[in-house]
């Protein structure tokens, strides 16, 4: 909590009031052409704010993205829905509306049925896991390595593997840590160094473990903590069927 994080914090807030702009700009050039009641808009992001320990790093404000979607003839308006979704999701979706099936080769689930109700909350029970995964985002290792992870999110938990722990997260010190973004708040980490100076930078162990419901920001691993043991393996186990069920290459070896 410092001057120049807040700085940093606010420049982006300014950046995200921008965004804002152009979307109400895009909002009303429909309206002036007699479109925008007919038209589905959907507004998302790209994965976490440019910071450390997000942006390109799989914790919970790295993927959880924002997602608002617009269209008066079929959404019922005003509505806040929990079900996990993916952007993934969005494909299988267009083609439906469009009366055309989706490629075998995707594995998205289409979101009608779900744009359609008049529910708030959980919508479709089923939609309570998500798969999360990266093989590289990162400029800056030798050899060209990238730090692949997979991870499973449910309601409660979020547990993730770092195959590579050996490796440098957010890319070799060397290279000055180049899978996360240039800014001051990252130049003030490297300086302060100590205990957020490894969390965003330094090696991290194979397995980790974070309970979402009181640790939404990831900093509490429970992963060797004997009382969550069954919880990890139960979703490490679930993780690795899923992975395998999508033929996810990591996961086949």
């Amino acid at each position: 909590d410092t001057e120049i994080v807040r700085s940093d914090l606010a420049d982006y807030a300014v950046e995200v009031e921008y965004a804002d702009a152009q979307i109400g700009r895009a909002l009303k050039l429909l309206e002036a052409t007699g479109e925008l009641d007919r038209t589905l808009i959907v507004v998302t992001s790209d994965h976490g704010i440019p910071f450390p320990y997000v942006k390109g790093q799989i914790f919970e404000d790295g993927f959880h993205l924002p997602l608002a979607m617009r269209w008066p003839q079929v959404i019922k308006p005003g509505r806040v829905v929990d079900d996990f979704v993916n952007v993934r999701d969005f494909a299988p979706t267009y083609l439906e509306l469009a009366s055309l099936k989706p490629h075998p080769q995707m594995t998205g689930r289409s979101l009608v049925e779900v744009l359609r109700s008049e529910k708030s909350g959980v919508v479709d029970p089923k939609r309570d896991v998500m798969l999360i995964g990266k093989e590289r985002h990162d400029i800056g290792r030798p050899n060209d390595w990238g730090y692949p992870v997979r991870a499973i999110r449910t309601r409660e938990f979020l547990y993730l593997h770092n195959y590579f722990p050996e490796r440098w997260p957010a890319c070799n010190p060397e290279t000055d840590f180049g899978n996360c973004d240039p800014g001051p708040t990252k130049e003030l980490i490297k300086l302060l160094g100590g205990h957020f100076y490894e969390l965003c930078f330094g090696k991290r162990p194979a397995d980790m473990l974070f309970r979402l419901t009181d640790d939404p920001e990831c900093v509490r691993n429970l992963a060797h903590d004997p009382a969550f043991a069954s919880t990890m393996q139960e979703l490490k186990t679930r993780m690795l069927t899923m992975l395998r069920e999508e033929r996810d290459p990591r996961a086949l070896g």
